[in-house]
């Protein structure tokens, strides 16, 4: 396998054989599926970039037996932190999460720390979920006046959406080439008999 980082920061692998046991509109189909799926993951990074203690999601594309594949990958680099001056907000630095308690009794962990304190005391986040406790791995710790920002970079995320795009109108390309060539030998074939 040969690695390739693109200019976004995504690694990508090739294999070093062809795999004949697929035609040129099946690897076509499974590009333009692997570009809309890098597409949906650079979207959803851009609509959270403003999301504290949001980890943006990285591409991971490879070639495989039946094609093009794209898996998701979360990127867990700490985000920026922002000083807010609250005394409740809260940023983990290093590894770690707070567990919260939502209304329905379910627990999420989560990377944003901005809290407000309800009647009876306790801190919770926007959605009304309790913060319940504060996993955090050796070497962490807590910063009180702080959020973490999201670790997407916007900029980075653009070049994602338009490289997707390029490779999607490429792979369309191809597989309109592929049918041309196929109907008019399909034509010439008719003539002979």
């Amino acid at each position: 396998m040969r690695e390739r980082l693109s200019s976004s920061g995504h690694l990508s692998f090739t294999p070093a054989v062809y795999h004949a046991g697929m035609d040129g509109i099946a690897w076509a189909a499974s590009a333009m599926t692997a570009a809309q799926t890098r597409l949906e993951i650079a979207a959803q990074n851009l609509a959270n970039g403003s999301t504290d203690g949001f980890r943006r999601t990285l591409a991971r594309g490879s070639l495989q037996a039946r094609g093009v594949r794209v898996d998701q990958v979360r990127d867990d680099e700490q985000g920026a932190l922002r000083r807010t001056g609250r005394a409740l907000d809260r940023a983990i630095v290093g590894e770690g999460a707070f567990v919260l308690r939502g209304t329905d009794g379910r627990t999420i962990r989560t990377r944003s720390g901005a809290f407000t304190r309800d009647r009876f005391g306790a801190l919770r986040d926007d959605a009304g979920r309790k913060l319940m406790a504060t996993s955090l791995a050796h070497g962490s710790y807590v910063r009180s006046g702080f959020l973490e920002s999201s670790n997407v970079d916007a900029v980075g995320e653009m070049v994602n959406v338009l490289e997707a795009e390029r490779s999607f109108e490429t792979a369309q390309k191809v597989l309109t080439a592929i049918d041309q060539s196929s109907q008019r030998a399909n034509s010439k074939m008719s003539e002979f008999k």
